[in-house]
């Protein structure tokens, strides 16, 4: 059979499977910095990758043979990657609620976008910026608003402990500070 005729597999089609899940009834929670970087790279794949992948898979297919063409082959490839992606950050973007942090400056209530030290039972302090779940970056501190940890936190204020369930037991959290960016 030839390889145009076969259907990739429904899992080629799902960047989602990779991030949590956005709450049923909830809208995806994201910073105006946030919405910027998907923005940034949708165009940068619209204008910039994408033409240049359809320019090389033009060149590669007016070499002649096309099934052990190499660049057809990949470009193909990489072209429906390209496609995939452009797809996926549009659904975000049309889901995307954008919230901002600044509007919160001063406050010491924990809301979306708060940057908040904590310290757990063993005494260790941890400090994490509460983010959307298309900006999640847990080695810089950024955890997505629906995680755990973040639930537990939210709408207490500074000095207050919150109790956390983990795969341990419940453990408390002793909120030592709350901060927000400062409005511009």
């Amino acid at each position: 059979m030839n390889k145009a005729f076969v259907k990739e597999s429904a899992d080629d089609d799902d960047d989602e499977s990779s991030l949590p899940a956005i709450p049923a009834g909830a809208k995806n929670y994201i910073t105006p910095q946030g919405y910027q970087r998907i923005r940034e790279e949708l165009f940068q794949l619209i204008d910039v990758d994408r033409p240049e992948v359809v320019r090389i898979v033009h060149w590669a297919a007016s070499n002649g043979d096309r099934s052990e063409n190499g660049d057809y082959i990949y470009g193909k490839r990489r072209l429906r990657e390209i496609d995939r992606r452009i797809r996926f950050l549009t659904k975000r973007m049309d889901l995307a609620a954008i919230v901002d942090p600044t509007l919160h400056h001063g406050s010491d209530q924990i809301f979306f976008g708060a940057t908040v030290t904590y310290r757990n039972h063993a005494g260790l302090e941890h400090t994490v910026t509460i983010v959307g779940i298309d900006e999640l970056d847990p080695l810089r501190g950024k955890i997505s608003w629906v995680s755990p940890v973040a639930r537990a936190l939210t709408k207490a204020h500074e000095g207050e402990s919150v109790s956390l369930l983990t795969p341990a037991g419940m453990e408390e959290l002793e909120i030592i500070s709350v901060s927000y960016p400062s409005p511009t």
